[in-house]
């Protein structure tokens, strides 16, 4: 395997994170198990395998790697990648991928889709993506994963199972479908963002930003070009369902012992034994 950019990997349940987030770096995800990434920040080669791409913004740290992901896809002669993102920056992002077409006499093949908050992406027969509004500087969106299955209504759950089927072979329809969030991206976002849909504190996996920690930075600019401190963490510490929370995206002025050093002297042990700092 070609491993060309930094890369971290943790497993939680069915699930495998992979990637890497540095404020004004650059910024990729990936879940494997879904053939899904967040981000295009950075292409790692292997990444190139996973078909369908949600990206949050349009900064470069999270989008300048499209056309290297949409390149290598078609030198490799893989399908052209679906890559959703918010609707206001779609037409802008095509103008780029045409000006790269021109540079690297390569055709840039790929379905861009423009999301925006409230809009549901049927991923699989199991999983559906719906899409929440964040708080940045430029058009910015959430995603939240949601596992679905058919289930048998509650009206009928006492009813024996030749009760059930005759039901259903007479055209009643006896199940409905139940959804659990099971991930959350919310990309670089203020907490007006992280507040935005309920289901980012009750999704299993929770992935979010922390890009500062310093009690000498203020919060209300900090919230202003849209970012979260680490006191918006705590200050929501009770609000968080999730088996686990992955906190990135860290400023550039931090060391990752400063940051680690932090988090274990400020946050509370039952909110810090399901938080893994995203360092490397």
């Amino acid at each position: 395997m070609i491993e060309n950019l930094p890369l971290r990997q943790i497993k939680h349940g069915e699930f495998t994170i992979e990637g890497y987030s540095r404020a004004a770096v650059q910024s990729y995800w990936r879940i494997p198990e879904l053939k899904l990434a967040f981000e295009l920040g950075g292409s790692p080669w292997d990444f190139m395998g996973t078909p369908t791409a949600f990206v949050s913004h349009g900064h470069l740290d999270h989008l300048a790697a499209i056309p290297v992901y949409v390149a290598r896809r078609r030198m490799m002669k893989m399908e052209p990648p679906v890559i959703y993102l918010p609707e206001e920056i779609v037409d802008n992002v095509w103008r780029m991928l045409r000006a790269w077409q021109k540079l690297d006499r390569g055709r840039m093949l790929c379905e861009l889709v423009g999301v925006k908050g409230g809009e549901e992406i049927e991923l699989s027969r199991e999983h559906v993506v719906t899409v929440f509004p964040t708080a940045h500087t430029v058009p910015s969106v959430g995603y939240i994963i949601w596992d679905r299955r058919r289930k048998l209504k509650p009206e009928y759950q006492s009813l024996s199972q030749d009760e059930i089927r005759e039901l259903a072979t007479a055209g009643t329809d006896v199940s409905g479908e139940v959804r659990v969030p099971q991930i959350c991206f919310t990309g670089d976002t203020a907490p007006k963002g992280l507040d935005a849909d309920p289901a980012a504190y009750e999704a299993k996996i929770l992935i979010t930003e922390m890009t500062f920690f310093r009690p000498e930075h203020r919060k209300e600019k900090i919230h202003k070009f849209g970012h979260m401190h680490l006191d918006d963490i705590l200050e929501r510490a009770e609000r968080f369902q999730n088996e686990l929370i992955v906190l990135a995206h860290f400023s550039t002025r931090y060391q990752d012992h400063q940051v680690r050093r932090a988090v274990d002297r400020r946050m509370p042990e039952s909110l810090r034994s399901r938080v893994e700092l995203w360092t490397e």
